[in-house]
């Protein structure tokens, strides 16, 4: 019999682009939150390389004082994934594992009402662009958590491109020190966040929907938690960084608040590592929400949509800060997953 166990593997090379699979839909992302807990502000940036597409995704999200966002989303052309700089965004790998350097220069729309962005033309049309630029500095503050996924002799998995949603992921808490400047409002950050990495095919509609929630207390105290519905079972994840490394969540629980149009406004959590049981209570501070639209080659017209909350959470009498990023395919006009509390 063949030998089934699956080891996952990640090298310091793996910081940098690979090779792009012949996919069509070959992905190669980065993604960084930060927060500063003592000015309740943070920002999340992304580059998302499709070169066998000829674009780039490129997302920077600043969450400003008295709810309003500084916000980007462009499709920039790129013809190769050798680095990860597009639309004005650039992240470099200064040392791997280690630390890692965000730079922006151009304009974000500044939206008042965040949940303009529910209908994008709109809101870009009628929110004024201001220029803007950031420099950061991210280090980490835990190991690294994940990698690729392979059989014992190191052999791929072999996931199907169309049904595939990345077929690596790793993560890691940091801290982050910099300015962040929308127009002629100056942050100085010195916060803490998470930052992750994933390559191979990605449909955003891959995945029925899913909860994810990473956030950090301290250097020394941090998680992430997530629910995924890939075919209707949904599956519990995350870690908790603790005695400075990272332990496993075996099962965890978010029953989610909503208002009236389906957004989460607050979540209790439950998780459980092999050492503790956790319970966490998360306060939505300040909400975007994004879609993803696709038509399959049969013509049927697909939606996704995504909500970015910077969310406060507490835990063991701390109070810390991240995201709740809720996931859900839209369905005769309503997210599925939301009937899942």
């Amino acid at each position: 019999m063949a030998d089934a166990k699956i080891i996952t593997v990640l090298e310091p090379i793996d910081e940098y682009t690979h090779q792009p699979d012949p996919a069509p839909n070959y992905n190669e992302s980065m993604y960084l939150n930060c927060f500063d807990l003592g000015q309740q502000l943070g920002a999340w940036f992304r580059i998302g390389n499709r070169v066998n597409e000829g674009y780039a995704e490129v997302t920077v999200c600043v969450y400003l004082p008295e709810g309003r966002v500084g916000f980007l989303y462009s499709r920039p052309e790129i013809t190769n994934n050798d680095e990860m700089n597009a639309g004005g965004l650039k992240i470099e790998v200064v040392e791997p594992f280690e630390r890692l350097r965000i730079g922006f220069g151009g304009r974000l729309c500044v939206l008042d009402e965040p949940r303009d962005m529910a209908h994008p033309r709109t809101a870009f049309e009628s929110n004024p662009f201001v220029e803007s630029e950031v420099h950061l500095d991210v280090t980490g503050v835990s190991p690294m958590f994940g990698g690729m996924p392979v059989r014992a002799d190191g052999k791929s998995l072999g996931t199907e491109a169309e049904k595939s949603f990345a077929k690596a992921h790793y993560e890691q808490h940091t801290s982050v020190k910099g300015t962040i400047r929308v127009g002629d409002e100056v942050i100085d950050l010195d916060g803490l966040g998470l930052r992750d990495k994933s390559w191979g095919p990605r449909y955003w509609q891959a995945i029925r929907w899913y909860r994810w929630l990473p956030m950090i207390f301290s250097p020394e105290f941090a998680m992430m938690l997530s629910i995924i519905d890939r075919d209707g079972e949904p599956t519990t994840g995350g870690m908790v960084l603790s005695d400075g490394r990272y332990h496993p969540v075996h099962d965890c629980r978010i029953e989610s608040e909503w208002d009236d149009d389906g957004y989460q406004t607050a979540m209790h959590c439950s998780a459980r590592t092999d050492e503790a049981d956790y319970e966490v209570d998360g306060t939505v501070l300040s909400m975007i929400p994004l879609r993803n639209r696709r038509t399959t080659d049969d013509g049927e017209h697909l939606v996704t949509r995504i909500t970015e909350a910077m969310t406060s959470f507490e835990c063991n009498g701390m109070v810390g800060m991240g995201m709740s990023e809720y996931l859900d395919q839209i369905v005769d006009g309503r997210p599925v997953g939301t009937d899942f509390r």
